[in-house]
């Protein structure tokens, strides 16, 4: 294993601390249609999809065919409350300044939303311009095309990747890219440990929870390789 010359980061749950909201936003669109689902349901079914994706598992288990209008009040409803409530997750601004890898981000939400959730936390900045969207490939997570395009626009091998994740859907993606994956549950979401255990059951590299600790995991990482 060589060093690592990129490090990826997903942006819902790992950068910006919005599953909660958007998983409140989401259930409440759906329960409007009549179809009731649970928020631990919710989570195990959609964390870490894009919108596409999340759409056709609702049409193809529930009957649930989302119309435009659906997806655009469930979108103005989602900005309205992160513009009240979004908040980055701690520590994150002081590790991007102390990271001395390049970094992009990589993420299943479309990109005016990821820019927003940035720029509301004061992140934009820091990830500039290297921000890529599902959208932006033909497969969403957990299929790996999302971070092998967002590495061969930064030019560096898929093994030379660390990715930053949240959710099982993005573990599994950075798994079949070839990439060294870091797994995140210091989210709010991530509280009681259920989503824990479903990421440990993936095997990700390791499991941290305080995004402080980042910059000395990959260097510790650096460390060991270049011990081998």
């Amino acid at each position: 294993m060589t060093k690592p010359a990129l490090v990826i980061f997903d942006c819902d749950g790992v950068l910006v601390d919005s599953e909660p909201i958007s998983i409140a936003v989401l259930l409440d669109m759906i329960a409007r249609s009549g179809t009731t689902l649970s928020e631990e349901e919710a989570y195990e079914m959609f964390l870490g999809r894009s919108m596409a994706t999340i759409s056709k598992i609702l049409h193809e288990d529930y009957g649930f065919a989302a119309s435009a209008a659906d997806l655009e009040d469930m979108r103005a409803n989602l900005y309205a409350r992160f513009r009240a409530d979004l908040k980055p997750i701690p520590g994150i601004a002081e590790t991007l300044h102390q990271l001395d890898l390049p970094r992009c981000v990589a993420s299943s939400s479309q990109p005016d939303r990821i820019r927003l959730s940035l720029k509301l936390t004061g992140l934009l900045d820091l990830l500039e311009p290297n921000i890529f969207s599902a959208t932006m490939v033909k497969h969403g997570k957990p299929a790996p095309d999302l971070f092998l395009y967002a590495a061969q626009v930064m030019n560096t091998p898929p093994e030379d990747c660390v990715v930053i994740e949240d959710s099982p859907a993005g573990i599994e993606a950075a798994k079949r890219a070839g990439m060294r994956v870091f797994a995140f549950t210091g989210g709010t979401h991530a509280r009681g440990g259920r989503l824990e255990a479903a990421l440990a059951s993936l095997e990700p590299d390791l499991i941290f929870g305080d995004m402080l600790e980042l910059p000395g995991l990959l260097s510790s990482l650096q460390a060991r390789t270049n011990v081998h």
